[in-house]
């Protein structure tokens, strides 16, 4: 089920269509003229260009002619081999085109009818969140040869794939802000889902037949759920794009991946072959290696065979090749996985939570505050080398080029002097001033302004759960005809926090998962972690950068994300009428120990820790004498004085009986302090010498009052 769905720049298309079927005339996009305009920003267009509707070009047009397909696609002269090869996965899944297409049928000419023609379509595309409805006109340009310059089908009358790429030109701006990209990207755009980029070790893989066997199977499980993979080969230093292997791949260029198969060969005896089926977007099949066309291993299988083992080819440009070979040559992988939205979920499937933010500086009217609202900071931030040691790979990280696919502009590297200007260009000034007020921080190297960035909550229950996380940044292709359009490096951290935090983080206490950095439309991160609660800070790479971003949670089981806006917890009605918290403590209940009487069952435990009236509980731990519970507390204390007390609880079929408690006393300000504390009980058990550890740190908590 799609979403709502938004007019681009708010033209209709049903509006657009009726007027012009009442005043019987064809439609002429105001917004995307067939003109230069439309064409190229920077080089010329070439000699004898005209525009042309689809019946000055033949006789007999169609949108579709048998159907849509792979073969239907050839590139043309533009450099988008990117984009070519994400629709040449999306025309091999209907439900994913009918989307991209909306009302096929109805678009189709009519030679019956012709008064119902209008010449205008339209097509939608997912940007950040939403499908957007694309009108374009017929006028499609042609060449001096009288031949679609651009992308066009192998049937000359069939028109889908060149409207297709004119509606995507006129949403990025015109058609050569189309030259060089990422196929990730398109990806996204045609199908609303996540893509996943993955790096191959070349070397590694050829000597590590396991690993290499257990890539194969994992490409196997995503392709069965309809996912689309895409591949290519980054060019190495020195080597150009589109450049030509010996074996006849080519360099910087994006292949689509159709089939992955495991086949059994009975010639010599039985042997397993891993098989993939590629497909290259110009049309042509360029690999001369093992199971290439006309070869020797292919005389060896009948048609029968080859039927049978499912070692067929589709369409134009399609070849097999071991997966072996793959893997010798191919560097990059792109899966981008469907999201469903249907009301039952498989176990298998994701569920979608979703916020959109903004980097932004300080409200104008908002004056920064002197000092943080929580000073805790002082007493729980990391020393320097934990920040150092936990972005070495990151650093390098977000220097690595963007899957292979690099365009003449080099936008695989992330150029921080270029980057830098964009930020004063785009800041009009220089850089934004980040203050206490500001949303716009950093990355977690610039620890000063790292919490000033927005933060995003969620909470894993019950057990280990498998998190993807993707931050999606707003699209700026289409700001390069004004000589922008340069992604921001973008990433996200992930903490783990407080089991009872409601508020904004204000110091690093504990990193749960790191995004590298890319100069990338999207970045994800694919992980399982613990229970517990864990805060998302999606970042610009550099302080002060502002811009638009939607970060999307998928997990297996119902989670909720939410932003976290306030500095301190909402008070409730009565807790009004109390002073305001003066000290801020967190508690780190490590574990206990000597729970069990020697030679007895180990009871089931939990611990609870209690604060004024804030009490905080562990999960149950069966038959465990010395539990490690590993829980974090927070508490905004109005009356320091007072202790705080830590119960152990024996678990009972009727009620529960209290094993032992201790008491903490904290200072008002207070760094890291261990505490190892013999239990209290009421009634003394034989052999019982219960015992708890326990760190506790505390700061002044300043209310701006």
């Amino acid at each position: 089920m799609l979403r709502q769905v938004h007019d681009f720049k708010g033209q209709s298309f049903r509006k657009l269509r009726r007027a012009c079927l009442r005043r019987g005339v064809l439609f002429k996009d105001p917004l995307f003229p067939a003109s230069d305009l439309s064409l190229f920003y920077k080089r010329a267009s070439p000699p004898g260009l005209t525009w042309k509707r689809p019946r000055e070009i033949c006789k007999d047009p169609r949108l579709f002619v048998d159907g849509i397909s792979t073969r239907d696609l050839h590139q043309g002269s533009l450099g988008n081999c990117w984009m070519v090869a994400a629709i040449s996965c999306l025309a091999s899944e209907p439900s994913l085109w009918k989307k991209v297409i909306p009302d096929h049928v109805d678009q189709e000419w009519n030679p019956k009818r012709p008064e119902l023609y209008a010449g205008i379509f339209h097509f939608r595309f997912w940007r950040l969140g939403r499908w957007v409805d694309v009108v374009v006109d017929d006028r499609l340009p042609v060449s001096k040869d009288g031949v679609l310059l651009f992308c066009r089908s192998a049937t000359p009358r069939e028109f889908w794939s060149a409207l297709l790429e004119k509606a995507y030109a006129k949403l990025n701006g015109c058609y050569e802000a189309l030259e060089g990209g990422n196929t990730a990207e398109a990806l996204i755009d045609f199908t609303g889902g996540v893509s996943e980029p993955l790096s191959l070790d070349r070397d590694f893989l050829s000597l590590h037949s396991n690993q290499r066997k257990e890539l194969f199977h994992s490409l196997a499980k995503v392709h069965e759920r309809k996912a689309l993979i895409t591949c290519s080969i980054r060019p190495a230093d020195g080597e150009t794009v589109e450049s030509v292997l010996d074996c006849g791949l080519v360099r910087g260029h994006a292949y689509g991946m159709t089939a992955v198969r495991k086949v059994w060969l009975k010639t010599c005896g039985m042997s397993r072959l891993f098989m993939v089926r590629m497909r290259n977007p110009w049309g042509t099949t360029d690999w001369k290696g093992a199971w290439s066309q006309g070869s020797e291993e292919w005389q060896r299988l009948s048609r029968a065979e080859r039927d049978k083992m499912g070692l067929i080819v589709r369409d134009v440009g399609e070849f097999w090749m071991e997966f072996q070979d793959f893997c010798r040559y191919f560097t990059d992988l792109v899966v981008c996985q469907l999201v469903d939205r249907a009301l039952l979920w498989p176990r298998s499937h994701w569920r979608e939570t979703h916020c959109y933010g903004e980097w932004a500086p300080a409200p104008a009217t908002a004056e920064a505050p002197l000092s943080t609202i929580n000073q805790s900071d002082a007493a729980l931030i990391p020393v320097e080398n934990d920040f150092k040691d936990g972005r070495t790979k990151q650093e390098k990280n977000r220097e690595e080029a963007r899957l292979g696919e690099k365009d003449d502009r080099k936008k695989g590297k992330y150029d921080s002097d270029k980057n830098r200007n964009n930020i004063r260009r785009e800041n009009v000034g220089g850089f934004l001033e980040v203050t206490k007020m500001s949303r716009c921080g950093g990355c977690i190297n610039h620890r000063d302004t790292f919490l000033q960035n927005p933060q995003f909550m969620f909470e894993i229950r019950g057990k280990e759960e498998e998190v993807l996380i993707c931050l999606q940044q707003e699209d700026r292709r289409m700001w390069r005809k004004c000589g922008g359009g340069e992604n921001l490096p973008i990433g996200f951290e992930v903490l783990k926090v407080e089991v009872n935090r409601c508020s904004r983080v204000q110091c690093v206490l504990e990193q749960a998962a790191s995004s590298i950095y890319m100069d990338s439309r999207s970045v994800t991160w694919r992980g399982t972690l613990a229970p517990g609660r864990f805060v998302v800070l999606p970042t610009t790479f550099l302080p002060g950068t502002t811009g638009h971003f939607l970060l999307r949670l998928f997990t297996h089981s119902h989670v909720k994300l939410w932003e976290l806006r306030e500095e301190l917890p909402p008070p409730s009605l009565l807790q009004c009428l109390l002073p305001q918290p003066s000290v801020v403590t967190t508690v780190h209940l490590r574990r206990a120990s000597g729970l069990s009487p020697p030679k007895q069952t180990a009871p089931h435990v939990y611990a609870v820790v209690r604060c004024e009236s804030e009490a905080v509980r562990t999960r149950l731990f069966q038959e465990e004498g010395n539990p490690e519970f590993n829980l974090r507390a927070i508490f905004y204390r109005r009356y320091p004085d007072a202790y705080i007390s830590v119960e152990l609880w024996c678990k009972g079929l009727v009620w529960d009986s209290l094993l032992g408690e201790a008491h903490l006393h904290t200072c008002e300000s207070e760094k890291s302090r261990n505490h190892v504390i013999d239990l209290r009980h009421r009634r003394p058990r034989s052999g019982f010498i219960g015992r708890i550890y326990v760190e506790t740190s505390s700061s002044i908590c300043l209310t701006d009052l």
